[in-house]
């Protein structure tokens, strides 16, 4: 019997990414395969990079198509990571393909460090990171990363991004003497924030993460509506006033048409380091529950450990300093959901069209 194209995309259904069980099977159209005779030939185009899960995908597509059928089977990998949509009226900035907004409601819920660490695991996953530092009036991505010094320009006019740890970086805290406060108005810090985003000589990236200022004020919604994201990431914790400013930030975006890539939860529970006993000081669940109630992916949750601290304040984060860690998996769990929720967004057709031209007679 032949094969057919419609029973072989059925046996592909049960592909799934093998670091956070998504699945991938969506992801697999009849353009992608050739069958000749009892053979058939798949194109993986999976639009992230499953680092070393790769041969585990590869061989679920080999399973599942014997499975369906085929005698052999032969795979042609369609690598890297495509530009995406963002919002309407605004157009994707050219050397970055997606840029990641990781905001919270409100401060001192570990925004910039889940901010830094999906940064670093990103990059570890084989793609071209970059990250900004959008908290104007608390910089701390320049301790976090262990960088300091001016951004260097070539033609006075632009930057160039520092690096560390193998993603490019730009903040405020370059600029300023870090004893000095940025004593700004709104329209001050949006037009720094936007000088930082478009003067930076960004290389070609795959990915710009955003650490967003706290809050839902003028100067986060300006940056909803004026930074071209194809999505946001959310951080909270599960305590109930947390959840409730989250909720808000999380609000803010879906108003201003930026897809919701999914809700962290830091600070989930602490572990003893003496005895291993758990404990959740700050409530239980809070974030997943309302992941489920507002229909958002859930990302995971993140422990409350003296550890994460310390290597964020040493200027090496937990993927760097501890990758073996559990938390460094958790970290690169979240990064990879994060990077198949990207991957999922309608792909950015803007630059595909010419430019149309109309001229007087």
């Amino acid at each position: 019997m032949s094969l057919q194209v419609n029973t072989i995309l059925s046996g592909l259904q049960s592909v799934h990414d093998p670091l956070t069980g998504l699945p991938l099977g969506h992801k697999f159209k009849e353009k992608d395969l050739q069958i000749k005779g009892d053979t058939v030939t798949v194109r993986l185009n999976l639009g992230y990079f499953p680092a070393g899960d790769k041969d585990n995908i590869e061989q679920q597509v080999k399973d599942a198509c014997r499975k369906a059928g085929a005698a052999q089977t032969e795979i042609s990998y369609l690598d890297g990571i495509k530009a995406h949509a963002v919002q309407a009226g605004l157009k994707p900035i050219a050397s970055i393909k997606n840029i990641i907004a990781v905001a919270s409601g409100k401060g001192g819920v570990g925004k910039s460090t889940t901010s830094v660490n999906l940064a670093l695991a990103l990059a570890q996953s084989g793609a071209k990171v970059g990250i900004l530092d959008a908290d104007i009036y608390g910089p701390s991505q320049p301790l976090m990363l262990g960088v300091s010094g001016k951004p260097e320009s070539l033609d006075g006019k632009s930057m160039e991004p520092l690096q560390a740890h193998g993603v490019y970086v730009n903040s405020i805290g370059f600029l300023i003497d870090p004893d000095m406060p940025a004593i700004w108005r709104g329209p001050m810090v949006t037009q720094a924030l936007q000088q930082l985003l478009e003067q930076t000589n960004w290389p070609n990236l795959d990915y710009l993460v955003i650490d967003m200022p706290p809050g839902t004020g003028d100067i986060a919604l300006t940056l909803a509506q004026k930074v071209p994201v194809v999505g946001a990431v959310i951080v909270t914790t599960p305590q109930d006033i947390a959840l409730a400013d989250a909720r808000k930030g999380l609000r803010m975006f879906q108003k201003v048409n930026v897809p919701i890539l999914g809700l962290v939860e830091n600070m989930s529970m602490h572990v003893c380091s003496n005895c291993g006993h758990i404990e959740h000081l700050f409530g239980q669940d809070g974030g997943r529950k309302m992941a489920q109630e507002l229909d958002v992916p859930w990302l995971g949750g993140l422990p409350l450990t003296l550890a994460i601290r310390e290597q964020t304040d040493s200027g090496k984060p937990t993927v760097i300093s501890d990758p073996d860690s559990e938390a460094a998996g958790l970290y690169r769990n979240i990064a990879r959901k994060v990077a198949i929720q990207v991957s999922n967004q309608p792909v950015d057709m803007a630059g595909k069209f010419p430019s149309v031209v109309v001229k007087p007679l």
